[in-house]
């Protein structure tokens, strides 16, 4: 009696914790979503800001925000999943693998605003790469690199022992048992972890301060030309992203409706990164599915 009473109350009070978490999660979207829905519309998400008159939008933010997370999952999904693989299934348990794990740990609990200051001096200017969306692309990389090794490294630990000696009792090599059985089994994992890396590219702000940069040059987007300075495909000219954008607004509000252009902003960064969330996640299902078979 006393037990079935202890575990009543202990799912209540899960329940209770699991409601609130996501009360306070629906409400934090709606009312940014009710501040800033009114100001939004196709002319504020195609023009480009303004400094002291009224009308700005967030056009050329909103591109950079898009092209700098393709920039920054182009590098970080390869190494991530193959350091994690190396990780998983091919070092060796020592110290050696022991200290990486170790560091790949420090580095995912480093702030921001540190990462920034490592790419400023290394990349921007070490590097002379300069303020650009490499930079930003490169910082973030060192960013989200630890959260893909991590995650993908457990996500193979995780796939079931029987499923890869199955395989390797079939004859294939190592690596097909590990691309053929082993990685779609855990591509759901792996998924989780993309779609966590790619949210905190669209919400960065401090290491982009310092790399990226807090401006944006005049954007021809009829002009393709990577190599051009005013494309708006060259990625190594500065970029003012969606999130460095709603920081600069508030902190300065030159224009008269700043506080409206914060707010449409952020409903904007909620609604693409919900958006990416939902899509991703549809997206990894499907190609599980194919992936093993299942319906």
């Amino acid at each position: 009696m006393k037990a079935k009473l202890a575990d009543r109350i202990a799912t209540g009070a899960i329940i209770a914790i699991a409601g609130l978490i996501m009360a306070i999660l629906a409400g934090l979207i709606a009312y940014l979503l009710f501040r800033g829905l009114s100001h939004v519309s196709w002319h504020f998400l195609t023009s480009p800001p303004q400094s002291f008159k009224k009308g700005g939008g967030i056009g050329p933010q909103l591109f950079n925000s898009l092209y700098l997370l393709v920039l920054t999952m182009m590098i970080t999904i390869p190494l991530g999943i193959g350091a994690g693989i190396y990780m998983s299934e091919y070092a060796k348990a020592n110290r050696v693998t022991d200290f990486i794990r170790l560091v790949v740990e420090v580095l995912s609990s480093f702030p921001s605003i540190v990462i920034g200051l490592f790419g400023l001096l290394v990349f921007v200017n070490l590097f002379q790469m300069k303020y650009s969306l490499a930079a930003g692309a490169l910082a973030l990389t060192v960013f989200n690199l630890p959260l893909m090794v991590r995650i993908t490294e457990q996500a193979l630990r995780g796939v079931p022992r029987e499923q890869k000696e199955a395989g390797l009792a079939l004859g294939l090599s190592k690596w097909k048992t590990i691309w053929s059985v082993m990685l779609p089994m855990a591509f759901p994992a792996i998924m989780t972890g993309t779609i966590l890396a790619s949210g905190r590219v669209f919400g960065e702000a401090a290491a982009l301060l310092f790399t990226a940069g807090m401006t944006t040059p005049k954007l021809d987007f009829t002009n393709w030309n990577p190599t051009d300075p005013q494309s708006p495909l060259n990625p190594f000219r500065p970029a003012e992203t969606l999130a460095v954008h709603i920081w600069k607004i508030n902190s300065e509000g030159r224009a008269p409706d700043a506080p409206e252009i914060a707010a449409g902003a952020s409903a904007v960064l909620i609604i693409i990164v919900l958006l990416f969330n939902l899509g991703a996640r549809t997206l990894g299902r499907a190609i599980y599915r194919k992936f093993t078979a299942t319906k």
